[in-house]
């Protein structure tokens, strides 16, 4: 009888359809720019499942569309968010809240012309159209940090998406792209088109962390848990792509781009510190900056950041 019961009982338990992973959507701007691959990656490997979720990932033109997907509920967590454009959000009351670093550092983002632009140097764009993505975003911050630093007259100009911008820049629509690596490096090596600055040229944006992952503050109230096993998935991603001959190759595949392009893209353009997730860097700077370029009225206070930098650390730190 007992062994009846025991071979009823691992019957029902065969039978019984496994636990639900529990749905992240996750609204990332600028595929193919930058950490953006991070979501989709762990995806495809697996990661994110072994942490018990399931990914729904919806790829936008930049911070500001991202920023709006997670306040109008069409996504949980907003990736590769400009550090600008979270602040002036939480700054006019919206529920979000910063819960990871998404990129940290200048080594990143760069401005370029069609190789045979006249335009050598930022110097060279007095008058000219500038690209960055739209309103909020870190190549937002980039184009504008360049024309304080240079004192040149150029346009800042919306262009979308790295894809799109690379398009118009190419058509002569606009006369500087930018771009974020790994987007238009392969572009760089074969001469098409000539890297004029680099983030880096600028002072400003040195150690400061210039785009967050946030999440929706509804949302997380009533999972906790799930966003603490999000990040936890994300981490390990990042680990995964740095540290093994796989991640690279996997890298290299989702960015469409040769390995070798790939490993000069980790090392020179994205390094492993540039994506660290523990800690929002130079927000004091961040702040200056937003007030000056209007994002901001006035700082906000000790109190107000804490309530919105809430980095969701791994279990048991």
């Amino acid at each position: 009888m007992n062994i009846l019961k025991f071979a009823l009982a691992l019957a029902a338990m065969i039978a019984s359809p496994a636990l639900a992973a529990d749905k992240v959507r996750v609204a990332i701007g600028n595929p193919g720019v930058g950490e953006t691959e991070v979501p989709d990656i762990g995806k495809t490997q697996g990661i994110f499942a072994r942490h018990g979720i399931e990914l729904d990932i919806l790829y936008t033109q930049g911070s500001a569309e991202t920023v709006q997907a997670v306040l109008a509920g069409g996504a949980d967590v907003g990736g590769a968010v400009g550090t600008l454009g979270a602040l002036a959000t939480f700054a006019k009351g919206a529920p979000i809240r910063i819960i990871a670093a998404s990129f940290t550092g200048d080594s990143n983002m760069f401005l370029y012309v069609p190789a045979a632009s006249p335009i050598k140097k930022v110097e060279d764009t007095a008058g000219k159209t500038v690209a960055y993505s739209n309103a909020g975003s870190s190549s937002q911050m980039m184009v504008l940090e360049a024309k304080k630093q240079f004192g040149t007259d150029f346009k800042p100009t919306a262009t979308g998406g790295g894809p799109a911008t690379l398009t118009q820049t190419l058509s002569g629509q606009v006369d500087v792209g930018w771009s974020g690596a790994p987007f238009a490096v392969d572009r760089l090596e074969s001469g098409e088109i000539r890297l004029i600055m680099k983030a880096s040229d600028l002072t400003a944006m040195g150690g400061q962390t210039s785009r967050v992952v946030v999440g929706n503050l509804v949302d997380m109230g009533k999972r906790p848990d799930v966003y603490r096993r999000f990040m936890d998935a994300y981490r390990e991603t990042i680990d995964w792509i740095y540290s093994t001959p796989e991640g690279l190759k996997a890298y290299s595949d989702w960015a469409k781009i040769p390995e070798k392009v790939g490993r000069r893209t980790l090392d020179e353009f994205l390094p492993r510190a540039s994506v660290q997730t523990d800690e929002i860097r130079g927000l004091e700077q961040n702040m200056r900056t937003a007030i000056e370029f209007k994002y901001l009225a006035a700082p906000l206070s000790a109190e107000q950041l804490r309530e919105l930098v809430q980095i969701q650390k791994p279990a048991g730190k």
